[in-house]
């Protein structure tokens, strides 16, 4: 039997890394198999190391909202690294970044960048303590914000309780500061800022969740988020990293018509190059030092290749106002395509879909948090993954990861997704 390049690079991969890859989804421990290893990307396809095609609908997880290897991206990096890459010292790109991500997300009056949607929030929940002298937050069961100690919490036994660490090398005191409530569900929030009165410092929530599939955040419910937290002198923290730009021009909170006090962003913000950025009211981000008293620095935060990519990226959504029509008819095409097979294999599915992001879960009933999330059967999940990879099709190697269309991908690629699809439903069903 011929073993692929992949695979020998997997089995290589092993023995110098820590289960073979350098971030735990992508070692495909949830679909079963092996991944495959990328050798390049070129519009809205990738290329593995055995020279396979697949359209591909990961886009990095999120940041290609205009393919692999724009020619404008690449462009602006090429100019960029001709001058160096890396000085550790300001350069003019993070003043003309900056500027554009406040002239684009009306709720943001200063930003920091960072270099990883991690270091984005686990710098906002800072900022959030230091501003208001208290230390618990809220979070939401479901909601991912990257692998900082005090995000990687589970809900305890109760509906209601203190967290419980979900890692080893995870503290109970990391844990005893985060407070667990569920997505969708304001009355579990009220509970936790009653019995926390005047101690909770942050609520932080994805808007628009991507880590549990996608699900948009309730209309009533996101806005007596907005009224609690007025209330109850807390600060607001949209985590934007997945939405911010992917779902309109002013990000997630565009769309819901609601201003957070501070917004964390990544994935589009550095053109497809590692980056992040926290943001928001002045009076807050002014405490952050030097020019106030909470601390937070990145000896690579600002990179000049970095920003050349993400101004690029910025600069072509303000620049091309119809890119994001162009999505939503993309995507709905593909989403409609979806449905169809759905009925006419007598399955009724949820698909749940914002703009370009969307997600498809094997549960008969609407889906809308948590706990409907993961009554999605993640085996048969797993079983179609791979019959779509068979057929050429590249999706998230985890049901609960969105699917992302791109303004590259072709009528042509989506009716080949279309295709795919059905026949791999009529494979696995």
């Amino acid at each position: 039997m011929n073993i692929s390049k992949s695979e020998k690079l997997f089995e290589e991969a092993k023995l110098y890394i820590p289960g073979g890859v350098n971030s735990p989804v992508r070692a495909f421990k949830s679909v079963g198999g092996n991944p495959l290893f990328i050798s390049r990307g070129e519009k809205g396809k990738m290329i593995d190391a055995d020279g396979n095609e697949y359209i591909d609908y990961i886009g990095s997880w999120g940041p290609h909202l205009f393919g692999h290897n724009p020619e404008f991206i690449k462009k602006a990096l090429l100019e960029s690294i001709e001058d160096g890459t890396s000085f550790g010292a300001p350069t003019e790109i993070e003043i003309k970044m900056a500027k554009l991500i406040v002239e684009l997300v009306p709720s943001v009056e200063m930003v920091r960048m960072v270099n990883s949607g991690t270091e984005a929030t686990m710098s906002a929940i800072r900022a959030a303590r230091g501003y208001t002298g208290r230390e618990k937050f809220i979070k939401f069961e479901g909601c991912y914000h990257g692998h900082a100690d005090y995000f990687l919490i589970k809900a305890g036994s109760g509906a209601l309780t203190l967290g419980v660490p979900t890692s080893p090398g995870v503290t109970k005191g990391n844990a005893a500061d985060t407070l667990l409530a569920d997505y969708n569900d304001i009355n579990s929030v009220k509970e936790l800022v009653a019995k926390n009165k005047n101690e909770i410092a942050a609520i932080i929530i994805e808007p628009i969740a991507g880590n549990m599939g996608v699900i948009k955040a309730e209309a009533e419910f996101i806005k007596e988020l907005r009224q609690i937290c007025d209330e109850e002198k807390i600060v607001l923290i949209f985590d934007e990293v997945m939405t911010g730009f992917r779902v309109s021009k002013g990000s997630a909170q565009e769309v819901l018509g609601i201003k957070p006090d501070l917004s964390t962003f990544g994935k589009i913000i550095g053109g497809g190059l590692p980056v992040g950025a926290f943001g928001g009211k002045k009076e807050i981000m002014e405490q952050i030092a030097p020019s106030g008293p909470i601390y937070q620095a990145g000896t690579l935060s600002g990179n000049p290749l970095a920003m050349a990519a993400g101004y690029a990226a910025l600069s072509h959504i303000k620049d091309n106002p119809g890119i994001y029509d162009e999505l939503e008819k993309k995507s709905l095409y593909l989403a409609d395509g979806f449905m169809h097979n759905l009925n006419e294999l007598g399955k009724h599915f949820a698909m749940n879909r914002i703009g370009s992001m969307m997600c498809m879960f094997f549960v008969e009933e609407d889906v809308k948090d948590f706990k409907t999330a993961i009554k999605s059967d993640i085996i048969l999940y797993g079983k179609y993954f791979h019959e779509m990879l068979k057929r050429g099709i590249y999706l998230a190697p985890a049901q609960f990861e969105a699917l992302f269309v791109s303004t590259v991908h072709t009528t042509e690629d989506l009716d080949k997704t279309i295709k795919a699809h059905y026949d791999s439903l009529k494979t696995i069903l």
